[in-house]
């Protein structure tokens, strides 16, 4: 089907530099999958594995102590989401009556990348809320733990930790978003976690937000689950080394010639240029104020095969966003309430980034004032 529409549309296999797409088999197959038949078709093509469902699944597993407190919390939401009469009438007047700036608990889907930490985040700050809706339903033995001080501890450290995998999943996501960028990151998440686990060492909790105002507010003593947070942030270390085994330092180049040393793998020829280019002064202050990819077009003039090599790197796609968008936006346009099966239109708008001409287009039409 790919072959069909790029020879419907005279684009040619050979210009294909790369191919970004998720792990699955079908896809990463090298003998079988899709990137296999790319290859025969275009032999110089990269394959790309999306950085952020690679983030996902780095983020993904739990210790034994900890995935049972997420599949606690994960129970709870489903037994009041379950139960909607209950949970407009007696929830909501429960969070009301207590003064909770949220009245609702939000589903959890293991599909949508932002969820875990959402449905934490929520939880965790309607704990008093819930205790109390599950003692009026006579859940007496799951509202304990939520006032167990070390089950809380847990939910206000995943609450932190999984927001902190929020932040980092939304800034790779985004249109614009080339490799040099998202290894950047990724490169200082796994830094950052590194100076948590320095900092838990010392006994210190100030960097997870939650944790250090749960400790603060019930006088809680944090260093009963201060290990099991030490396991977590040395499993995440491990599995963040594992899915990004790429150095970031090989887009130096890229990101700031004049201030990088020439990769190793460049050529004599290639290696010329970029002397040339770091020494002229033009270049120099026009690379301050310029984006990287206006930046490195406009060298491609001057120094090809430099330019045409940087252009390789920041070119191919680093994530599978716009797909992912183009995925949401069907489900939101194919809803019961519509009866047009053919949404071809309606998905060009939804996934454009012009603006319709409201006003143009209004003038076009008569007004029918008898309705």
């Amino acid at each position: 089907m790919l072959d069909c529409f790029l020879t419907e549309n005279g684009l040619k296999w050979e210009n294909c530099i790369g191919v970004c797409s998720d792990g699955a088999q079908t896809m990463a197959g090298k003998r079988n999958g899709l990137q296999a038949l790319i290859k025969k078709a275009s032999p110089n093509a990269e394959w790309t594995h999306c950085i952020i469902h690679r983030e996902a699944l780095a983020s993904r597993p739990l210790s034994p102590e900890l995935s049972e407190v997420m599949t606690d919390i994960i129970g709870v939401v489903n037994f009041i989401k379950t139960r909607p009469l209950k949970t407009r009438q007696v929830f909501s007047a429960i969070c009301e009556e207590m003064g909770a700036e949220h009245q609702a608990v939000l589903c959890h889907s293991e599909a949508r990348w932002l969820s875990r930490g959402k449905v934490l985040s929520r939880v965790f700050e309607l704990r008093e809320q819930i205790r109390a809706f599950l003692e009026q339903e006579h859940k007496y033995e799951v509202a304990e733990k939520f006032s167990d001080e070390n089950f809380l501890g847990k939910v206000a450290y995943l609450s932190d930790i999984f927001g902190k995998l929020n932040e980092l999943n939304l800034q790779l996501q985004g249109k614009d978003k080339h490799l040099p960028q998202v290894t950047d990151k990724i490169s200082s998440f796994t830094r950052k976690l590194a100076m948590w686990g320095r900092k838990l060492d010392e006994g210190n909790t100030d960097s997870f937000e939650n944790l250090q105002e749960f400790v603060d507010t019930t006088d809680y003593d944090a260093t009963s689950v201060i290990p099991h947070i030490k396991q977590h942030i040395s499993s995440l270390m491990g599995f963040f080394k594992k899915y990004f085994p790429e150095n970031s330092s090989q887009y130096d180049w890229v990101r700031d010639p004049f201030s990088a040393p020439a990769p190793s793998g460049f050529s004599s020829t290639e290696e010329d240029q970029f002397i040339d280019m770091t020494s002229d002064s033009t270049l120099r202050l026009r690379f301050t104020s310029q984006t990287l990819s206006e930046f490195w077009l406009s060298v491609e003039r001057q120094y090809p095969l430099l330019g045409q090599r940087a252009i390789g790197i920041l070119l191919p796609f680093a994530t599978s966003y716009l797909c992912e968008t183009g995925f949401s936006a069907v489900a939101a346009l194919k809803t019961k309430y519509r009866s047009q099966l053919n949404i071809e239109q309606e998905l060009r708008v939804a996934v454009s980034c012009f603006k319709p001409r409201f006003e143009k287009l209004c003038t076009a039409k008569h007004a029918h004032c008898s309705h």
